[in-house]
């Protein structure tokens, strides 16, 4: 008992320090809420008094079994399309909800939303964008509401597996740091999807896996992605450590080719991220899922490990400075120059294409919210395209800047399909001459 009850302060002080350091506002009383008080075993509706309230379940129960993640004994488990509801409002408006997720046992990725009502549960809106959780250990999400007044939450799942939930906690309203000043994670997929790439397992070079930290066209018969996307700001990075976890990812359609780390041993080529382990640092689970070999393809060590690294850095750099970034990365073309010399065109027997070039554009504004709508003429666009060679450090990264047109003319990809043609027209056709550093 005084283990718990340590345990559970000690996890309340860490948020608090935490809401103190990041949004000036505070957390409510007897958040974040564990789900360490109550009981319900079974998914039919009903109700659960805990220490932050009374909360409805619906198609959903405190699961305490090995498969449910969890922080503590228990968690939140939804099934099928259930809610979690706070059934009474706190008064003080919500500044941040920070809600801890992560994926049932064996079951397929879980989409979800966060919700809010000001009107006692009347009438609902959605807050951010969908979340898609795959992590079988807990990853925290953040959303930014910014609702003056009496509010109350609701976490609903939309599709997909289990979900399971965990220490969520709501801070209050301060008008002095409203939603557009504070960093949030927003839609991995906002400038659109390349080339149309789908979920249907028929569509083997243009399948799309969506994560909660990217999303990837992956293409079965090169090994590789297409392209990968995400969304960058402070919101995504923490201290967690990189965890050098090169898995395969599980989540591919069954009969699909699963790349090995140990097929790249050898090669003469990096396991290259498209979306860096440093970009997703806000958790262990956040980390591990971007050395998913989705997420990678076949680098020359010093592109890699040199100019392409000093771009990554760059953009977390403008994401520190008040920024946050959509950015895709992809690679096209057959061939690469590793450190065996000479040009490479596929490892591991011809399973895994090695491209010649690498290309990465990223979209940069600063933090708030719609931010689709905010992107203008005016918006800055950094364009990178490097070939796949151990030459590429004799320059650096801002020399391989480029057009977005030039990228979409080598990829056949409609790069920023969802910012409107006119903007388009005039964002794709310019070099950025922005700062480097």
């Amino acid at each position: 008992m005084i283990k718990s009850v340590l345990k559970n302060t000690v996890r309340g002080l860490l948020f608090s320090l935490f809401a103190v350091q990041v949004f000036a506002a505070s957390v409510y009383p007897n958040f974040p809420e564990t789900f360490e008080g109550g009981r319900k075993t079974a998914y039919q509706y009903g109700s659960v008094m805990l220490p932050t309230g009374q909360w409805a379940f619906k198609n959903a129960l405190l699961g305490a079994c090995t498969d449910d993640v969890k922080d503590g004994s228990q968690s939140v488990r939804i099934a099928d399309t259930g809610t979690l509801t706070l059934l009474s409002d706190v008064t003080n408006g919500i500044g941040q909800v920070v809600i801890g997720a992560g994926s049932f046992g064996n079951d397929a990725d879980a989409s979800w939303q966060l919700w809010y009502s000001t009107n006692g549960g009347t009438t609902w809106h959605q807050s951010g964008s969908t979340v898609v959780t795959s992590a079988v250990t807990l990853g925290y999400v953040t959303f930014n509401p910014a609702v003056a007044g009496s509010a109350r939450i609701q976490i609903r799942k939309v599709s997909g597996g289990r979900l399971n939930v965990d220490d969520i906690t709501i801070s209050t309203f301060d008008s002095t740091t409203a939603t557009d000043t504070l960093p949030t994670r927003d839609n991995n997929m906002a400038l659109g999807n390349p080339d149309n790439a789908t979920a249907s397992p028929s569509d083997s070079n243009h399948y799309l896996v969506l994560k909660s930290q990217y999303a990837v066209s992956y293409n079965n018969s090169k090994g590789i992605p297409n392209w990968v996307s995400w969304h960058l700001s402070t919101a995504w990075m923490g201290d967690a450590a990189r965890c050098n976890c090169f898995t395969s990812d599980a989540s591919l359609p069954s009969g699909y080719f699963r790349v090995t780390t140990s097929l790249y041993t050898g090669s003469g080529f990096d396991r290259g991220h498209l979306c860096p382990s440093e970009d997703r640092t806000t958790s262990d689970s956040d980390n591990a899922n971007t050395f998913k070999m989705t997420n990678m393809a076949p680098q020359a060590p010093n592109m890699n490990e040199i100019t392409w690294a000093a771009f990554e850095a760059y953009c977390r750099t403008l994401a520190g400075n008040g920024n946050e970034l959509y950015i895709i990365a992809g690679g096209y073309g057959t061939g690469g120059t590793g450190t065996g010399g000479g040009t490479t065109t596929a490892i591991d027997g011809g399973a895994i294409s090695v491209p010649a070039h690498f290309w990465k554009v990223a979209v940069v504004l600063p933090v708030g919210t719609n931010d689709l709508s905010r992107i203008s003429t005016s918006t800055r666009v950094i364009a990178i395209d490097m070939p796949n060679v151990q030459g590429v450090n004799s320059h650096s990264w801002d020399y391989y800047r480029t057009t977005v047109d030039a990228i979409e003319s080598s990829t056949g990809f409609d790069l920023l399909s969802n910012v409107p043609t006119d903007i388009q027209a005039v964002l794709e056709s310019v070099v950025d001459s922005g700062p480097v550093s």
